[in-house]
């Protein structure tokens, strides 16, 4: 199941091409055709959560079913919006998106909308906001002005918007078992010895970020033989969030050489970027969407 994106003109034309109306008459067959689909083939919630859990013993999913961020002294994790579109395409008869209602640059901002539609009950729980044309570095606004820099901030902060709204309409109890079985996926370790895991651990972090195993000692204030099966999983949610660019490896890690763990020598991240900036790759997925829509829009306004 895709997100959907839909975008206006920054300066809306006096007039709309034919591809757009047709568009527009589709988009609302469709969703009327959905509704009526899922009232004739409603979910089989019994085979749905037997899918859900063979799904989460995926070491694939369980990799990406978590994030980890820094949030001024301490670290949120919590779900990704990998698991929520995997749980969402399992759980069945559900739609969900991103918006950008308008663009407006002579404010700098743009107003958009993400939402989640359960097409069987009709809950469609949504989030309206103004995203601002900017980003806090050190301590400080900058404004965005290139077009690659604002799609990027929009999609990055629609699919966190889309993440909460999938969970919202999805069962508790669904989306709790999942991140369970996924942590136990993630300390289980495909069955390898925990010997072997931690050796992996440590191969991994040199290989792909030059992080030595002395920073990884620091950052895990124990020694590698005394790391358990939690220990690993919480490095693979880390290593995931790097290769994501979630975090940066000057904001997790001591320098090379240090002895103590970056938090207890700064006490607090290191300032830079907002962390929430990169972009993982369903986000590049919805900013490269964006990008085509308004190509689109443009070229329609000037035909």
């Amino acid at each position: 199941m895709t997100a959907d994106v839909a975008l206006p003109h920054t300066r809306t034309p006096g007039r709309t091409g034919q591809g757009t109306e047709i568009e527009k008459a589709r988009a609302t067959a469709e969703v009327y055709y959905r509704l009526a689909a899922a009232k004739e083939l409603p979910r089989d919630e019994v085979a749905g959560t037997e899918q859900m859990r063979q799904a989460c013993q995926r070491m694939s999913l369980a990799e990406k079913a978590f994030y980890s961020l820094p949030k001024g002294s301490d670290r949120v994790n919590g779900p990704s919006v990998h698991l929520a579109r995997e749980l969402a395409r399992i759980w069945g008869n559900l739609d969900y998106g991103v918006i950008e209602l308008r663009r407006d640059d002579e404010y700098g901002q743009s107003e958009m909308q993400a939402y989640a539609l359960d097409l069987q009950t009709n809950t469609r729980p949504s989030s309206l906001w103004i995203q601002p044309h900017s980003r806090d570095v050190g301590g400080r606004t900058r404004r965005l002005t290139s077009n690659q820099d604002i799609y990027e901030s929009n999609a990055n902060a629609g699919a966190r918007r889309v993440r909460e709204a999938i969970f919202a309409v999805l069962p508790e109890w669904f989306v709790d078992e999942a991140q369970a079985l996924c942590r136990a996926t993630l300390e289980k370790g495909n069955g390898d010895p925990l010997e072997e895991r931690r050796a992996n651990a440590v191969a991994w972090f040199a290989a792909d970020f030059k992080v030595t195993e002395q920073q990884l000692v620091a950052h895990m204030n124990r020694p590698v033989s005394r790391w358990d099966a939690q220990d690993v999983a919480d490095l693979q949610v880390l290593y995931q969030s790097l290769k994501r660019r979630e975090r940066k490896v000057d904001e997790v890690f001591a320098p090379a050489g240090s002895s103590v763990s970056l938090d207890e020598a700064r006490g607090v991240p290191a300032a830079g970027d907002d962390p929430a900036e990169p972009l993982d790759p369903d986000e590049q997925e919805i900013a490269d969407q964006l990008r085509r829509e308004r190509e689109l829009a443009e070229q329609d306004g000037q035909q």
